[in-house]
């Protein structure tokens, strides 16, 4: 079957085991937001605004309607429906009702519930949005921490087999007569320290890996395989941003603001609520009712049919009622205090937000600038490490340089490499961060 499989392969120009295709940092943000369990509990949540929405719309706008039956026996002395005189017997009884309310005036309450729950839809789209950007900025982080590593991995392994290649000669060398022995043993400690950095960095780039596949919910028996390939940036370098006009933009769309802006519009209308607890409520209700009795014990009673007697009984009633709030133990005062100092904290606390919004910005323009900076000092500095790097390793390679000044070089160009990817990837991050500012989300910016 397996033969059978791999001809298949062959004919068909694909393989059977074809390598998973490395995901990207979009790929890791996606899978994330879906295997979110915060997600499905904001979901959820949600959901309950969106019913708590409906419920006070048909609370305000439709009348509650309810049904009702009873059957009892009465013994002794009661008075006949019929003829409305005392009798002596036992009588049995059974009511229907049905009864249909609605409020036709409760100080605006139905209309200020309405507004709160819409309020409380749209303040839970914000706390999802709140909370995928949460998400995909972790993922970020995590994704540009486990790149850094692999790619200073990459790097220490080119230098590993230089260094193999390096000592392989240097032993040749030795048997030509052309390195002294202390050479050999020197180039051979720079391997040695060389597999040590190999092995420490490999460790943390598996444990920078973890860190990511915790955050992605990622099953722990699959290998994670990410794209670590890094496009250039100089689009990055050119953005320009307007500080006042990007700080403006944040206040009305980052949700930490519209959060803060929403709780203060809740505040408000419950306060108006407690306020129109003074006013005067009108209820109207209506219904109808009917009822059957008969005298099971006396035998001379012929009365009609249970159906018949339904019928004739049938009564309809219209009911109006007001009801004016006098003193409850100045319990409908003291809400209403409540709900100006709730107000007084919901001001408060958007004021911080909208402050906390500002230098939010600020910060991560300034962020943005010194990484571009430092991109570019890193670039030069990884060009002439470069370039310093190749003059000596044909100087070491003709026995002009001793393998101490070799690895000097060596190291200096590692390090420059390597601060120069984590340059790019810092220079990423804080641009991301202030296009979010800008009032794109992180998922949408790749």
């Amino acid at each position: 079957m397996k033969n059978f499989l791999l001809i298949l392969s062959v004919f068909a120009g694909i393989s059977v085991f074809a390598q998973p295709r490395p995901m990207t940092l979009k790929d890791c943000m996606e899978y994330a937001l879906e295997h979110s369990t915060d997600m499905t509990i904001q979901t959820a949540d949600n959901a309950d605004s969106r019913i708590d929405r409906r419920t006070a719309i048909l609370s305000a706008f439709t009348p509650e309607i309810s049904a009702n039956s009873d059957a009892y026996y009465q013994f002794g002395r009661s008075v006949d429906p019929e003829t409305n005189t005392y009798l002596v017997e036992t009588a049995f009884h059974n009511n229907y009702e049905v009864q249909a309310g609605i409020e036709l005036f409760n100080g605006f309450q139905a209309i200020d519930n309405i507004k709160i729950a819409r309020t409380s839809v749209a303040m839970g789209k914000t706390a999802e949005q709140q909370l995928r950007d949460k998400i995909c900025l972790a993922v970020m982080e995590a994704y540009y921490n486990a790149v850094y590593y692999s790619r200073l991995t990459d790097n220490l392994h080119s230098q590993v087999e230089t260094a193999k290649n390096s000592l392989s000669l240097a032993e040749r060398q030795e048997e030509l007569g052309q390195k002294g022995h202390a050479d050999v043993i020197q180039i051979k400690a720079d391997l040695a320290d060389r597999e040590y950095q190999l092995v420490n960095t490999d460790n943390t780039r598996k444990d920078a890996l973890l860190t990511l596949q915790s955050i992605m919910l990622w099953p722990v028996e699959d290998e994670l395989i990410i794209d670590t390939d890094l496009c250039e940036v100089e689009q990055t370098l050119t953005d320009n941003y307007e500080t006042g006009s990007l700080i403006s933009k944040a206040i009305v769309m980052t949700p930490s603001a519209l959060l803060a802006k929403g709780n203060l519009e809740i505040a408000k209308h419950q306060l108006h609520t407690a306020k129109w607890q003074l006013a005067p409520r009108l209820v109207l209700y209506g219904g109808v009712s009917t009822t059957y009795y008969t005298y099971p014990n006396n035998k001379n009673y012929v009365g009609p049919s249970f159906r018949q007697m339904l019928k004739d009984k049938v009564g309809e009633y219209i009911q109006l009622g007001l009801t004016i709030p006098i003193y409850s133990g100045l319990s409908r005062q003291a809400k209403i205090s409540k709900g100006r100092n709730e107000v007084r904290r919901a001001e408060a606390r958007y004021d911080k937000a909208v402050k906390d919004v500002e230098s939010e910005v600020m910060r991560a323009l300034n962020d943005r600038e010194g990484a571009a900076a430092e991109y570019l000092l890193a670039e030069r500095r990884e060009d002439v490490q470069e370039e310093a790097f190749a003059l000596n390793q044909r100087k070491f390679d003709l026995g002009m340089i001793s393998p101490i000044e070799y690895r000097t070089a060596a190291d200096n160009y590692i390090k420059a490499m390597a601060d120069k990817v984590g340059a790019q990837l810092r220079l990423r991050l804080k641009t991301s961060v202030v296009n979010y500012y800008n009032g794109i989300s992180y998922i949408d910016q790749l």
